[in-house]
């Protein structure tokens, strides 16, 4: 999603002034697709951010983001989640799920000191991580 969102994001300028309100899944029910559509926003914002030096607004960015993986692990074990592929790799989705959680603190980090290089290298991490997640758990 996020690989594909900053593909057409860069492809046609227009859609960068879109909010996530326009999203095909409306916030209430899935914790999931909710963590995913503020993460789609946060991202977009995250990459802007990064490429413009604005350590700022990547830390600000990324606030949006605390607690939405509690939520997403809680509907996993609730059963309000559902994991659309690999659904038996469960345990799998959740260790690399904390692990992109713990690479956004990094990021978050690195703005707060202004680590320019640091941000850059975390953003590149963390779009890789959005891909192969996608590639193992989602259809």
């Amino acid at each position: 999603m996020i690989l594909a969102t900053a593909l057409f994001l860069f492809s046609n300028p227009s859609s960068a002034s879109s909010s996530h309100d326009d999203h095909p899944h409306k916030k209430g029910g899935n914790p999931l697709i909710e963590e995913m559509m503020t993460l789609d926003t946060v991202f977009r914002d995250v990459v802007s951010a990064v490429a413009l030096g604005d350590s700022g607004r990547v830390h600000k960015s990324l606030e949006s983001m605390h607690g939405t993986m509690e939520k997403t692990h809680e509907g996993v074990h609730k059963g309000s989640v559902v994991i659309p592929k690999n659904a038996d790799r469960v345990k799998e989705f959740e260790t690399m799920d904390r692990e992109f959680h713990e690479k956004l603190e990094s990021l978050a980090e690195a703005a707060h000191n202004n680590d320019q290089k640091n941000m850059l290298r975390l953003t590149k991490q963390l779009l890789d991580g959005c891909v192969q997640c996608h590639r193992m758990f989602r259809k």
